[in-house]
């Protein structure tokens, strides 16, 4: 990065290299941080209980914006 704070970064428009970077190193730590069975089972217990119905909506929501964007996706 440049030195810019991120209130005053420059808008790289859609593609922002910057934020993918900071997603996907994100992500890496989190893999490596020895959790994701742990939170993996705690998404189990979320879907199984009291939030289930609201996950599974939020699901279908977020597939129906994504199937117009990803053939492998299936309505």
């Amino acid at each position: 990065m440049s030195g810019k704070d991120d209130r005053t970064q420059q808008n790289e428009g859609e593609g922002n290299r910057t934020a993918a970077r900071r997603f996907n190193e994100a992500q890496q730590d989190f893999a490596r941080s020895g959790k994701v069975e742990e939170k993996a089972k705690e998404a189990g217990r979320a879907v199984d209980g009291k939030e289930g119905d609201k996950l599974r909506e939020a699901e279908l929501v977020g597939k129906r914006h994504a199937a117009g964007e990803d053939p492998e996706i299936k309505r």
